[in-house]
């Protein structure tokens, strides 16, 4: 009987031990994803570009050196192309990727220069479009605020309903806010 006992005591002693190191690699991945998220989000943006006004007020960026893309593995995400940022979102979010300021350090310095932020929501063709029109207008509001608490004054900032709330792409690109420059 005592060989059964010591027989048992090994197992379930194997066992709990398996299950100890099982929930230390689940949490040991969980720990690993979290810090290349933070990496990711606090990757700053490095954008040299020069600018000019163009026809129309727009301005006109002539030359990029750099794109930059903070990706967030929910869907949430920031891109800097051409001196336009775009805040993309997650399916039915309003929540900004992290690195919104880093992001914004283009336009932040375009209205120093006495230029306005134009800011715009779109949203995808998926669900209810009245849905989808409010969460993109929420979002524009939630850039236009991160402008604000930045430093940059309300009269600076122009929140626009584009013509075509839909965005164009797929999905994950339709569900944006893009702030632009003008004069």
């Amino acid at each position: 009987m005592n060989n059964d006992d010591s027989q048992q005591n090994f197992a379930l002693g194997f066992l709990v031990a398996l299950i100890a190191l099982v929930i230390m690699f689940v949490i040991g991945v969980a720990f690993w994803h979290k810090g290349l998220g933070a990496t990711a989000a606090q990757a700053k943006p490095a954008v040299a570009a020069s600018a000019s006004a163009a026809p129309g007020g727009a301005v006109q960026v002539t030359e990029v050196t750099e794109t930059v893309t903070v990706v967030i593995p929910d869907g949430a995400s920031i891109r800097v192309v051409g001196g336009v940022v775009n805040f993309y979102f997650a399916t039915g979010s309003a929540d900004l990727a992290p690195g919104a300021a880093e992001a914004l350090a283009l336009v932040i310095k375009g209205v120093e220069g006495g230029r306005k932020a134009v800011v715009s929501g779109f949203h995808d063709t998926t669900g209810d479009a009245a849905v989808n029109e409010e969460l993109a207008k929420k979002r524009a509001q939630m850039v236009r605020e991160v402008l604000a608490g930045l430093g940059v004054p309300a009269e600076k900032i122009d929140l626009q309903k584009p013509a075509v709330t839909a965005g164009s792409g797929n999905n994950a690109e339709a569900r944006r806010v893009e702030v632009r420059l003008v004069d």
